[in-house]
């Protein structure tokens, strides 16, 4: 494995912005370009060092664009499997994957991947 490559971060943006019920709901592209702005402005919070940062969006959320240190894939289906997908063609270097979504978290752990809650994303710490 690829230690000095930066941590791939893949954040799967429905299930983070749904964890908080803030009325993500009426603007969902409007709450994925929030939390993009977060990422980019903050990276993941409690990961030191170098962080390579994939934001997965869907549905509604597609067509979010890409800043500076955030990179943003619509995916043309499930964003589950998208998800997966990355995690499989990234093999060779360390990812993390935030988000709660329990199948999600099964299916990416079998393929190397470490896993942190929602929470990791806005500042709470990682396990949920």
């Amino acid at each position: 494995m690829d230690h000095t490559s930066p941590l791939l971060v893949i954040v799967d943006a429905a299930n983070v912005v749904g964890s908080v019920p803030d009325g993500w709901w009426r603007d969902r592209r409007g709450a994925a370009e929030r939390l993009r702005d977060r990422l980019a402005a903050d990276g993941l919070p409690g990961h030191s060092g170098a962080q390579e940062i994939v934001l997965v969006v869907e549905g509604a959320a597609r067509g979010v664009e890409p800043v500076p240190g955030v990179r943003v894939e619509s995916a043309p289906g499930s964003g589950d499997d998208h998800i997966v997908g990355l995690v499989a063609r990234t093999a060779d270097r360390r990812r993390l994957v935030v988000t709660a979504d329990r199948e999600l978290r099964r299916r990416v752990t079998d393929l190397g991947a470490e896993v942190v809650g929602p929470r990791a994303a806005r500042g709470e710490g990682g396990s949920g």
